[in-house]
């Protein structure tokens, strides 16, 4: 089976692991820092705080910027449930944007009219969480002049974008943004096994991230409320949690982090073939990367603009059934059954939905053969153009 992701290791990386897993060093240690250093020097941004997962880096990016009840957070529909849940951890209330049909990113035109309702009616969000989709940016000028006309926060998930470019800058430079958040697991672009980070130039709200992942614990007298009582003393100065990255996944991290150019470099070379190979397939539609962006490809999408809701169904299982494995990234999240309790419903986001419909990701990462990728592309304009209408 043709996986349609799967993480790169190499000899280098297994032996910085086994070095980490030899050293004194397997938690808490120098590794850390190392990588966050690392990152901040790729991404050209002020702060990298490590910690076991993106989700976490969402939850903590929230609480440094006071997120809570009664606070209102917008994020993407298209994008996995951790986009939004991060918000109601802090007690918010969620909401959603419509996508761009052609990119599977947040729409701006259907942000800027949201935005224009929710003043009139008093329900501005405190915070916007736009999903880098598939590894391309979203529109963060046009996304930061909205956050400054109608004051509110930007988180950019970035899951999926790591290595990727926005304006000629690295995603996770926070040019447009508060917070950047990476994920690396192991089908993104790098991997830690599990694990994430939050990326920010703003010097405090980097001191609350990495204190709450923590347990909100410190060693720092100076964030102390009395004298130390010896060279032992710590102190919970707030409420905080158990988020830290352990060594060895800085380890690895910081070793993939080397070949992220190259990681990258190769996922757009077997993009630029499927999209040679699809453009004359008149069923077959894959995401548009716009002018302005270098997409990471985390995934590559294509919509099979003949396919119905059964039909769409059929040719997933059929690629499966060939040795593909074609899956589905996303389905909607306000269409979940947890959100559905929240008052969502079908026809809430149209766009999101009928992309939905359509979407199939095809396999794609570094060590995908061009042999594979071609018997990708020949097997699925094959079973497409079968079961389009």
């Amino acid at each position: 089976m043709i996986p349609y992701g799967r993480q790169s290791i190499d000899e280098d990386d297994i032996t910085v692991v086994v070095d980490t897993l030899k050293s004194s060093w397997l938690t808490q240690g120098p590794a850390v820092p190392a990588f966050e250093k690392s990152l901040t020097q790729f991404c050209g941004a002020e702060h990298a705080v490590a910690v076991n997962s993106a989700t976490s880096a969402l939850h903590l990016a929230c609480l440094a910027l006071g997120v809570q009840k009664n606070d209102i957070v917008w994020t993407s529909p298209n994008s996995f449930v951790a986009s939004a849940n991060c918000a109601i951890y802090c007690g918010a209330t969620v909401d959603f944007v419509d996508i761009e049909s052609d990119t599977g990113n947040i729409s701006v035109n259907a942000l800027d009219a949201k935005l224009a309702q929710a003043k009139k009616q008093g329900t501005l969000p405190k915070a916007l969480i736009p999903v880098h989709f598939a590894g391309q940016s979203c529109n963060m000028k046009a996304i930061a002049t909205l956050a400054k006309k109608y004051n509110f926060y930007v988180i950019e998930d970035a899951s999926h974008a790591i290595g990727g470019k926005y304006c000629e800058r690295p995603v996770g430079s926070c040019q447009y943004s508060d917070i950047t958040v990476f994920s690396f697991h192991p089908v993104k672009i790098i991997t830690t096994m599990e694990g994430g980070a939050a990326l920010t130039n703003n010097d405090e709200l980097a001191r609350q991230m990495q204190l709450m992942r923590s347990h909100g614990v410190t060693a720092n007298q100076e964030e102390m409320t009395e004298e130390p009582h010896g060279p032992w003393y710590y102190q919970q100065v707030q409420l905080g949690f158990n988020y830290r990255m352990n060594d060895v996944e800085a380890a690895l991290g910081k070793s993939q982090l080397v070949k992220l150019e190259q990681f990258v470099k190769q996922r757009n070379e077997l993009a630029s073939f499927y999209n040679d190979a699809f453009k004359r397939q008149d069923k077959i539609s894959p995401l548009k990367v716009m002018p302005d962006c270098y997409s990471s490809y985390h995934l590559y999408v294509i919509r099979g603009t003949g396919l119905s809701s059964d039909s769409h169904k059929a040719a997933i299982e059929t690629l499966r059934e060939k040795g593909i494995f074609a899956h589905v990234h996303y389905i909607p999240i306000h269409l979940q059954p947890f959100y559905q309790t929240l008052g969502f419903k079908k026809g809430d986001y149209p766009h999101a939905e009928q992309y939905y419909e359509r979407a199939i990701t095809l396999p794609l990462y570094p060590s995908l053969t061009k042999e594979e990728a071609q018997y990708v592309v020949d097997t699925t304009v094959d079973i497409v153009n079968r079961l389009s209408r």
